[in-house]
């Protein structure tokens, strides 16, 4: 990967990528994936490639960070890692086995769930919820990680989204600890998918090392930024646009391979204005439920006060 235009698209897919990250806590992966291949061009084993060699130091330098904040639960870390470590290595192994005809619908096709999942996902708003003292299972903890990781490295992408957003509706653990495991648990993972391209096309990673470069300066650019914006941006309206852009680009190449490649620009468009209204709708009950919330703590407050004065 050598030429200069497509090392500057590919630092702006890694700057893309790390505001969306910066602003959500997750989305690195499917962002820079999308945008590696529908303007970089890359084939989708090498996008994945990259964008996970990419990762090895951004998730061990996020993983020692939140460790350090006290934001990981080991046990969980491990429970959901490993097994999400070996389904990232299947992954990898399988969609660099793939056909380019038959892997890149397959990504899309995977791309377009997660960028769908995200849309519903922040249509609901954030919600605050009590937390439930029962520790997760190890069959669901193991189920997840190997799913997730599997998504993860034939998506390009995806082990935030898949584990992050199950792990935050069970509702067992504050949202701070379940992010910290999650990014955590996430080295494992992006570990196993790189040795899995690696082994699967050795030759092919080293000709994209510039790629790989070229990705982490944009996106070690887009850091500073990123956390300037976080206390500014609104994360809901961020991850519905986000995912309601992801939906468009990809879902389309699902239609096309299925042979319904006509009048996809009315696609395209339907898949915009659900975006947008399941992003209003999504800011509209997060504000909804912040004035709930507040309601319900000033009660209890006033309930502290008033019944010593009764006694």
């Amino acid at each position: 990967m050598r030429n200069l235009t497509a090392l500057l698209l590919i630092s702006v897919a890694g700057f893309a990528a790390q505001l969306v990250d910066g602003g959500l806590g997750m989305g690195f992966g499917v962002t820079s994936t999308t945008i590696l291949i529908m303007l970089a061009g890359l084939t989708p084993a090498t996008a994945s490639a990259v964008v996970h060699t990419a990762e090895l130091g951004t998730t061990l330098v996020s993983g020692v960070a939140h460790w350090r904040f006290g934001n990981v639960d080991w046990r969980t870390a491990f429970a959901v890692g490993i097994p999400g470590a070996i389904g990232a290595f299947t992954g990898a192994v399988v969609l660099t086995q793939l056909p380019m005809e038959h892997a890149r619908p397959i990504m899309s096709a995977i791309l377009a769930i997660i960028g769908a999942n995200l849309m519903l996902r922040f249509a609901r708003g954030l919600t605050r919820r009590k937390l439930s003292p029962k520790p997760h299972s190890k069959r669901f903890l193991g189920g997840l990680g190997l799913f997730g990781g599997f998504v993860d490295a034939t998506g390009g992408g995806g082990w935030g989204p898949v584990t992050t957003t199950a792990l935050l509706s069970a509702g067992r653990s504050e949202p701070r600890r379940i992010v910290g495991t999650v990014n955590t648990a996430e080295f494992l993972v992006t570990a196993a998918a790189t040795t899995g391209f690696v082994v699967g096309m050795w030759h092919d990673l080293l000709a994209n090392l510039a790629a790989v470069g070229a990705l982490l300066v944009g996106g070690v650019i887009a850091a500073p930024i990123a956390a300037w914006l976080v206390s500014r941006l609104n994360p809901i309206l961020l991850g519905g646009l986000v995912g309601t852009v992801i939906t468009m680009l990809n879902l389309p190449v699902v239609l096309a391979a299925l042979g319904l490649d006509q009048h996809l620009w009315i696609v395209r468009v339907l898949i915009l204005a659900i975006g947008a209204v399941l992003s209003w709708r999504g800011v509209m009950k997060a504000r909804a439920n912040s004035k709930a919330a507040s309601e319900l703590e000033g009660a209890t407050a006033t309930e502290i006060v008033v019944e010593p004065q009764r006694a």
